[in-house]
């Protein structure tokens, strides 16, 4: 699907820049762009969910290593 991308002359000359400097088309420097955000929000996300489950259990222990 096409979209149009606005971008300021700043951000279009750095994009312009990574592309060079990786050797790809700017169209792949964004997709590339896209997909390393969209893990690491996934990664967060799970993430979040063990600190969900692992924190509780071990609350307790954490509060007196911050008290000492």
């Amino acid at each position: 699907m096409a979209m149009t991308l606005r971008l300021t002359e700043e951000e279009n000359l750095r994009l312009a820049e990574l592309a060079q400097a990786e050797g790809r088309s700017k169209q792949e420097v964004v997709r590339l762009a896209i997909a390393d955000r969209y893990q690491r929000m996934q990664q967060e996300e799970k993430l979040g969910e063990v600190l969900g489950r692992v924190l509780p259990k071990y609350r307790g222990l954490l509060d007196r290593l911050g008290s000492s």
